[in-house]
């Protein structure tokens, strides 16, 4: 799947809302807390059963995480701690998210796993730039062929929480519990794959 490797396309999307933001001269930053909070406005809605309202409550928090970005390009306004406050409210809203959900729909232990492989996911790639090192680093953004790797990211996991919130809502056969368990299992897996990919390409060549 790997949406992240179609960011191109997914621009189309998104730079709408983050030049409608920078019209209304909104900081980049405090475009990346309104996306925390929505997060977390999400994962209160789940709490509550309240699945429609959480599904659009995580929608608009990943397009204003999108849009932030867009922002800061437009108004000129990027910053290292931009870069680092967006990391923190990503894994911040996909703690409480994932974990909020994973333990009233499906229980403690799936709420342990996907939470855990969520995050390992995602900071395989800081820790590879510090060990290792990356390609390019362009306006901010950092290019690199871990990018490509994997097939289950955050992304993934957003489209698919809202899909088993929509089945769970209209009462189908399969729900939220499901739902993240799958999340679980495809991000163990794609964590897999990018673990085998470090040790074939490194695995031997530490210095």
């Amino acid at each position: 799947m790997n949406l992240t490797k179609r960011r191109e396309a997914l621009k189309k999307v998104y730079t709408p809302v983050g030049v409608m933001l920078y019209k209304l001269h909104l900081p980049p930053n405090l475009i990346t807390l309104l996306s925390l909070i929505l997060g977390m406005a999400s994962a209160y809605s789940f709490y509550h059963g309240k699945l429609l309202t959480g599904a659009s409550f995580l929608i608009l928090s990943g397009l204003f995480d999108l849009a932030d970005g867009t922002v800061a390009r437009l108004s000129d306004r990027a910053s290292k701690f931009g870069a680092v406050f967006d990391w923190i409210a990503d894994k911040w809203v996909d703690g409480f998210v994932l974990g909020t959900v994973g333990y009233f729909y499906a229980g403690p232990f799936t709420a342990i796993t996907v939470v855990t492989a969520s995050m390992l996911h995602s900071f395989i790639k800081p820790v590879v730039y510090s060990e290792i090192g990356y390609q390019a680093r362009i306006k901010g953004k950092i290019k690199d062929p871990l990018e490509g790797v994997g097939f289950f990211g955050r992304p993934e996991t957003h489209l698919t929480l809202v899909m088993f919130a929509v089945l769970e809502r209209v009462n189908a056969p399969v729900g939220l519990s499901l739902g993240i368990k799958l999340i679980a299992l495809l991000t163990l897996l794609s964590l897999l794959l990018r673990i085998l990919y470090l040790y074939k390409h490194f695995g031997r060549d530490y210095e």
